[in-house]
């Protein structure tokens, strides 16, 4: 089993999306999450329609236009973040039909089988509220907020050149 960046991206999303809800008002542009998250904007649009047709998120067009969590934090689990990008957390080679084997039940089937329900029921489990008050996300967030050199330089040139002596 192994979750694909398309799984672990929405989550990061929501995640920063959750963040950046509680630390201001309005909607949170995709440019922001991706510049914070080094994620392509092209790639959280597509992520984005699949969450907003599953009702995780809303967005706002316009000027101030952006994305917003359609639920209370506390109603959006991590599973169902993943499942909305169609992702699956399954260990089994077979995807549960039992054909694993040369057409058969494999020996160690029942195995991968109760793992994949294990995994699934923990991320069902663990909400984006929870997720906020894990140990590190706080300080992970202040730190990608801090603007790096490269960005200091952009904001030094526009300002000298835009007042030139």
């Amino acid at each position: 089993m192994r979750l694909t960046t398309r799984g672990r991206y929405a989550v990061t999303a929501l995640l920063d999306l959750a963040l950046q809800t509680s630390q201001q008002d309005g909607a949170v542009s995709l440019s922001d999450i991706a510049k914070r998250q080094s994620i392509s904007i092209s790639y959280l649009e597509q992520l984005f329609s699949k969450l907003r047709k599953r009702g995780l998120v809303s967005s706002i067009r316009g000027a101030a236009g952006g994305y917003y969590l359609a639920k209370p934090l506390n109603e959006i689990d991590v599973m169902s973040i993943i499942s909305a990008v169609d992702e699956s957390v399954d260990a089994m080679q077979c995807e549960g039909r039992g054909d694993c084997h040369d057409g058969t039940m494999c020996l160690t089937h029942d195995l991968w089988c109760a793992l994949s329900n294990h995994i699934e029921q923990y991320l069902k489990s663990i909400t984006l509220a929870q997720l906020l008050d894990m140990e590190h996300v706080q300080s992970i967030s202040e730190r990608q907020h801090i603007p790096s050199i490269k960005d200091i330089n952009t904001i030094t040139l526009s300002t000298s050149e835009a007042n030139p002596a």
